[in-house]
């Protein structure tokens, strides 16, 4: 059987359909270039924008247009799942399978990775902050951490295979293990885990510092990261050698009132106090972050708050969106009161400023 794996969304989902692809591999198919030379179409959904779900639907329509001339089966996976099947059998009637990942992948861990350097790691999944935009927490469940041992062992076994760099992935990599214990079997292991927890008191920093000991495993990544649990023993550890010198930590918004609203739980004083020591600490360290532009209710003097944000924190890069209503969360019962052009301009300037500017 021949399958076309089409990802849509994050890095979560990029390592979601690696899976996948050792799921199809295992399973004695095959994987093909382009959705025209399959018989089985693997679509891993994101649900994050309106944006993501119009491709998603977009491209359900291209495969009915080649049934014309073949049969393609369709199936869908990922975080569009946090639908009722009611809901999506109404929205995407052509598709013959709606199916959770792990109710597909099962307990294989056969993972057929396309980069031989770097890997993704995931080590930890859902979210337990809920901001009031986000579906992560509704499409990806609360918060679950991988034990440590089980990542370290991962990642020693990807190094003996080649892969020199790693990026940990979770939802929000900071809160690793908050507030549990590590259950280790390995003697050493354990004690060696408890001697790195007195340096750096945070579960995550322990995780980093861990890792940086594996010998032939050169550049570790991470994202992504909340401002509100950024401890100083996480800074402490991001200064080790192997980890690298660029930190995604999502803003969102510019201006306290915004921030409030989203269930962001800092202030623009707070992160820029923060960024502030996180560069006192380590110099040459760049920041890129997220920003939603036209979130409801976001006066245009609030979005100069955010400019103002984003010209003293000097961003290295921004990934900008424009709000869109997402069915199930908090911010769904407001007023989508910004206009689309106004969401447009405000987008425009905010990439200008960053994105553009650093590409000079």
């Amino acid at each position: 059987m021949r399958y076309f794996i089409k990802t849509f969304g994050c890095q979560m989902n990029k390592a979601d359909s690696e899976k996948l692809a050792g799921w199809v591999v295992g399973r004695g198919g095959k994987l093909v270039s382009h959705l025209a030379l399959a018989q089985v179409v693997i679509i891993n959904t994101c649900s994050v924008r309106q944006s993501a779900e119009d491709r998603v639907i977009g491209l359900v329509k291209n495969i009915v247009k080649l049934r014309k001339k073949k049969k393609i089966k369709i199936l869908l996976t990922g975080c569009m799942l946090r639908y009722s099947l009611a809901r999506l059998k109404q929205m995407l009637p052509e598709v013959d399978q709606f199916c959770w990942l792990s109710d597909l992948v099962g307990d294989n861990d056969l993972v057929k990775r396309e980069d031989r350097v770097h890997a993704w790691v995931t080590i930890m999944e859902g979210c337990d902050n809920f901001c009031s935009y986000c579906v992560v927490p509704y499409a990806r469940g609360r918060e679950k951490s991988r034990p440590i041992e089980e990542i370290y062992c991962q990642v020693n076994k990807l190094v003996k295979r080649g892969h020199r760099e790693i990026t940990l992935l979770g939802q929000n990599v900071n809160s690793y293990y908050k507030n549990s214990e590590f259950k280790i079997k390995d003697g050493k292991l354990k004690l060696l885990v408890e001697k790195l927890k007195i340096k750096y008191q945070n579960n995550f920093a322990v995780l980093l510092a861990l890792l940086c000991q594996i010998e032939g495993l050169e550049k570790i990544k991470f994202i992504t990261s909340n401002p509100h649990d950024l401890t100083d023993g996480i800074i402490k550890a991001m200064k080790l050698g192997k980890v690298d010198r660029y930190l995604h930590l999502a803003v969102q918004s510019g201006d306290d009132q915004i921030l409030k609203k989203m269930n962001r739980k800092y202030t623009v004083g707070q992160y820029l106090k923060l960024i502030k020591k996180i560069r006192r600490e380590i110099p040459e360290i760049k920041i890129g972050t997220d920003i939603i532009v036209g979130f409801p209710g976001e006066t245009k003097k609030q979005f100069l708050n955010t400019v103002f944000l984003c010209q003293k924190a000097k961003f290295s890069q921004a990934y900008i969106s424009k709000y869109s209503p997402r069915p199930g969360t908090l911010a769904y019962q407001l007023k989508d009161d910004v206009p689309i052009l106004e969401k447009k301009l405000r987008w425009r300037k905010l990439n200008q400023l960053i994105n553009k500017k650093n590409k000079k």
